[in-house]
């Protein structure tokens, strides 16, 4: 099974790394990226991926609180990245709904297994 993802974080170099991580993996498709918390809801929305990788510090919107984006991707399987993992980051992810934070420094070997485990769950 085909599993769909969306690849948000407002470095463009950070999102070509990833696509190109996960265009080695065949049980994988990159279906879109963002750059601002705005655009992820409206791309979670429009394209319905199986899994968001989320960037903790994407390009923040002053209206929305972590419950209102917590409410708004309720309905996808997300995956926090930051290059900070300390317990503030935790914290942060968990308001935003994710199921885990993935530490960006480890993605190269952490990203593949968490997005297949994530969709089967």
């Amino acid at each position: 099974m085909l599993t769909t993802v969306l690849v948000a974080d407002d470095s463009k170099i950070m999102r070509s790394a990833i696509k190109s991580t996960l265009q080695e993996e065949a049980r994988i498709a990159v279906v879109g990226e963002s750059e601002s918390f705005a655009q992820t809801l409206q791309l979670v929305s429009e394209l319905k991926p199986h899994v968001l990788l989320l960037d903790l510090r994407l390009a923040e919107e002053a209206h929305l609180s972590p419950a209102s984006v917590k409410a708004q991707l309720s309905r996808v399987c997300t995956l926090a990245i930051s290059i900070q993992n300390d317990d503030d980051s935790k914290a942060l992810a968990e308001s935003y709904g994710a199921v885990t934070l993935l530490d960006k420094m480890c993605l190269y070997a952490e990203m593949v297994p968490a997005i297949l485990h994530c969709h089967r769950n």
